[in-house]
């Protein structure tokens, strides 16, 4: 009886995923802010909460998590990452101010603690590359001069996860600065090893893993993912960031074949992820916190537009693609529930949840919104305060004292003459602002005050 209301609720989940993830798709947004609502509503205090398969919901979330890292460590190579490191650092270093300090003011002003300021940063800081790869796609900017600056910063944002979940794992399990420190000397030895040997035998490791047949190729890659995951949790340094390193160890052919054939398994056990993330936030919890993160997530919009006008500026793009680059790395999403679901886990702080919850919510639909508009919205302001600036004033058109009735100037000829109207036209044409016409008489049609273009 109990495995039969196991199927039955699962099943009743997945194909609610499955319809909402169809009306995502059809009104062309992230199927995540449905996800979290679906977790809501079958949650404690929910609607319909679940209890007889929570238990198989909360392992499947942690696949999603390390899924979802395994499939971005095979975005990028080894070389791609040292590559971009080098380049672009300033730029991340840049954006981890920017955005991660709101995000521990904010918890330190609530009265969290310095823990929670840590897990907050993180939610604050790192944007959704899922949602962003997709907006950019759907915009057709990924030819665009800008998108390799927004690409640089989420990659350096996906390496600095390396360093940053094994801190925060220290922190949540209430290591001193002793073990702390061990842990992180562990991380950044283990990401070093994986790197060197990325670089130097990254071919090799590919061509072991490889195989023609899909089944094997999945097995293999999937049971070593998992076994590295478990080893890292072991020692503390977090399944995801071992995710994310087997990832980029893998290469070429390899790398193609299992994000191919792992790609369905991640969407799976990422909504599942999702899913847990909201059965765990109680959704009467979340009004008390929607006015701090609605706050928290405009400042954060606004420090991450500002992110990528700095970066695209840095490497010489126009201004149009500055705002471009800025509004596209509005979104937060899947990384920022990743970390406060460890926070949530560790119970840490009751609010945290349905804060984050909030937050993403709000950005996750709004961050489209930003690629889409922020560069035209930037441009019309830019407009009005031009016309503004410049507004159409009668006295300025007045010929000065000396000129004749007939426009012709009685003192410096016809180049002292010139009328102040063609001089504004051209300010305000120069300045990108719509020429002001000259007020016409209503009876004659004639400019009025003797004045003619």
């Amino acid at each position: 009886m109990h495995t039969a209301t196991v199927f039955i609720e699962l099943g009743s989940v997945i194909l609610v995923l499955g319809l909402l993830g169809r009306i995502a798709g059809r009104y062309g947004f992230s199927p995540i802010p449905l996800y979290l609502l679906g977790g809501l509503a079958f949650g404690t205090g929910g609607l319909l909460p679940l209890s007889a398969s929570e238990e198989f919901v909360a392992t499947g979330a942690e696949i999603g998590v390390v899924l979802l890292l395994l499939m971005l460590g095979l975005e990028y190579t080894a070389a791609d990452l040292v590559t971009n490191l080098k380049a672009q650092y300033p730029a991340g270093a840049v954006d981890f101010l920017l955005n991660a300090i709101p995000g521990a003011v904010a918890a330190l002003l609530l009265g969290w603690g310095p823990v929670a300021a840590v897990v907050l940063a993180g939610v604050t800081w790192i944007s959704s590359s899922g949602v962003i790869a997709k907006v950019l796609g759907d915009l057709g900017r990924l030819g665009n001069r800008e998108t390799p600056v927004i690409l640089s910063i989420l990659v350096l944002e996906d390496l600095a996860m390396a360093v940053y979940l094994p801190i925060l794992t220290a922190l949540l399990a209430g290591a001193g600065l002793v073990a702390g420190s061990v842990t992180l000397a562990i991380a950044l030895a283990t990401a070093g090893a994986v790197l060197f040997i990325a670089l130097r035998y990254g071919r090799l490791i590919s061509r072991f893993v490889s195989h023609d047949d899909p089944e094997k190729l999945l097995l293999v890659v999937l049971g070593l993912t998992l076994l590295v995951a478990g080893i890292a949790q072991q020692l503390q340094v977090s399944a995801a960031v071992g995710a994310f390193l087997v990832g980029i160890a893998l290469s070429g052919e390899a790398a193609e074949g299992a994000h191919t054939l792992l790609s369905p398994l991640r969407d799976l056990f990422a909504a599942v992820f999702f899913v847990f993330f909201g059965l765990s936030t109680d959704p009467t919890s979340i009004p008390p916190v929607l006015l701090p993160a609605l706050l928290l997530a405009v400042v954060t919009a606004f420090t991450k537009i500002a992110t990528g006008y700095w970066a695209a500026r840095r490497a010489g793009i126009a201004t149009r693609g500055r705002w471009r680059a800025g509004g596209a790395l509005v979104s937060r999403g899947e990384f920022s529930i990743v970390i406060a679901g460890l926070a949530v886990t560790a119970g840490i702080e009751p609010g945290l949840g349905p804060l984050a919850t909030a937050y993403v919510l709000i950005l996750v639909v709004t961050g489209p919104l930003a690629a889409r508009y922020t560069q035209p919205a930037v441009e019309r302001l830019g407009a009005v305060l031009a016309r503004r600036r410049r507004p159409w004033a009668p006295e300025a058109r007045i010929p000065a004292q000396g000129t004749a009735a007939g426009g012709a100037s009685t003192n410096d000829g016809p180049a002292g003459g010139a009328s102040a109207s063609s001089a504004s036209t051209n300010d305000a044409s120069a300045d990108g602002a719509e020429p002001v016409e000259d007020p016409l008489d209503e009876e004659s049609g004639q400019p009025l005050d003797g004045l003619s273009r």
